[in-house]
């Protein structure tokens, strides 16, 4: 292609709002030969320059970074803004940028500019461990004494940060919970779930010992908050985000493994709460409850974190529960179906376009929003973890395979896919953020490089 015929294309969507060089480019053909030469002018050669300069300002813009500050990034909804990122790679995958290690979790991660966040454990000490995103450097690390060991052998930590402002907030499979210096790693505030608010771990539905405290702690405002499950009216507790202070605790419902959202519903702002056995809506102002929906899974594993869109919400659970989309209506909720083609057992949905996609049990699948009816499933990825961005859904396998799948419904679409790192259960989902992509296995951390 020559010069001018990359000028037309560059401009015609321009039309008459053109930068008046461009369009005497086009008319004049200045570009080709001698003649064309001698007729460029000194006040195309200043245009010229001046073009050059914006599109150099400009060029950033068009490959938009996005910050990813919290569980499932910015809106709890498991889809990145980002844009301009690459998504043609090479078999052997992008360019790998730095490895690390943290210890043993399924936290997943948190980015704020330059600054990424996650969390492990070892040897019964959990570690909240920043990177420097672009090189790997440790910037800092908060230890604490957590143990580990869980009875059914998942070990380590599973929630994950929470980045706002200069603060990062965290949550041991125990209780613990810090308000962080987000530059620095030093204790701003911290308290125990279980002994400063009467909280009570998850446990399983036959009373046994659950799996541990798993959500993610909720900005609102100046709040932050968190599901406690405690059974004597502190199943969910909202805290002064700067100090920690009790701001109100409410409700008896023990907790699940989900993580709290927030949504705006006729004008009241609520919040949904996937506790153990219910799906509950709850006044954002004071914690009081709206309307609940009896969700019954095997051992209380109620994980996936629920979707909101408009005044219909999802949820869906493993053990042979099912799913089912519900409509908010002033007298409760409203079923608008329900069936056993998407169950989430350890991680949640996206929606993109009218159309859910995740993991049922080991199958990836799609499902229409509106119907439940399933469009296509694919084994590929086990019982993996997803995020979305640019009509893309970034896949991961709990074996450590990263690949990239149309988010269609036409079928199951592949366009690259690749093997990051060797193991098992590696649960914890890939994060989009600054032209970077970030994995984990149970305790390596790996960076990739994706600007174009």
């Amino acid at each position: 292609m020559n010069s001018l015929n990359a000028l037309r294309l560059t401009s015609s969507p321009l039309s008459d709002n053109s930068p008046r060089m461009i369009r005497e480019l086009q008319q004049n053909n200045c570009l080709q030969g001698k003649a064309g030469l001698a007729r460029f002018s000194f006040r195309n050669l200043v245009s010229a320059a001046r073009l050059v300069i914006l599109c150099a300002f400009l060029a950033p813009l068009l490959c938009m970074g996005a910050d990813w500050p919290q569980w499932r990034g910015p809106n709890r909804d498991g889809i990145s803004q980002e844009t301009g990122w690459l998504t043609d790679w090479p078999a052997a995958g992008p360019k790998r940028i730095w490895e690390g290690k943290v210890g043993v979790g399924y936290s997943s991660f948190a980015v704020s500019g330059n600054r990424v966040i996650t969390m492990g454990n070892v040897n019964d000490t959990d570690r909240v461990v920043c990177f420097d995103a672009a090189t790997g450097r440790e910037l800092w690390k908060h230890e604490y004494a957590c143990e580990a060991k869980d009875p059914n052998g998942f070990h380590g930590t599973r929630s994950t940060p929470t980045i706002e402002a200069d603060r990062v907030y965290t949550l041991s499979r125990h209780g613990h919970m810090f308000c962080l210096d987000a530059g620095n790693g030093t204790v701003r505030w911290s308290l125990n779930l279980v002994k400063d608010l009467g909280g009570r771990e998850p446990t399983q539905d036959n009373g046994n010992q659950g799996w541990g405290y798993s959500g993610s702690a909720l900005i609102e405002k100046n709040w932050v908050l968190v599901e406690a499950g405690g059974t004597e009216g502190a199943s969910v507790v909202a805290l002064d985000k700067l100090t920690g202070k009790v701001v109100w605790k409410h409700g008896n419902d023990g907790a699940g493994y989900s993580s709290l959202v927030a949504f705006d519903y006729m004008g009241e702002r609520l919040l949904a709460q996937f506790a153990a056995g219910h799906l509950v809506l709850r006044r954002m102002k004071d914690g009081s409850e709206v309307m609940r929906q009896p969700w019954k899974t095997s051992y209380a594993v109620n994980a996936a974190t629920p979707i909101v869109a408009d005044d219909h919400i999802f949820i869906a659970s493993g053990y042979g529960s099912g799913c089912g989309l519900y409509r908010i209506t002033p007298s409760g909720f409203q079923e608008v179906w329900r069936n056993k083609d998407m169950k989430n057992h350890v991680n949640s949905c996206v929606l993109v376009n009218g159309f859910l996609y995740g993991f049922d049990e080991s199958e990836l699948k799609c499902l229409d929003w509106k119907t439940g009816e399933a469009k296509w499933a694919s084994r590929a990825y086990g019982k993996g973890s997803l995020m979305s961005a640019a009509g893309k859904l970034l896949v991961y396998s709990p074996s450590g395979r990263l690949g990239l799948v149309e988010a269609t419904p036409e079928g199951f679409k592949e366009s690259a896919g690749f093997q990051v790192l060797q193991g098992r259960n590696a649960w914890a989902h890939p994060v989009l953020a600054h032209g970077r992509i970030f994995v984990r296995g149970l305790d390596e951390v790996v960076a990739f490089d994706v600007t174009r």
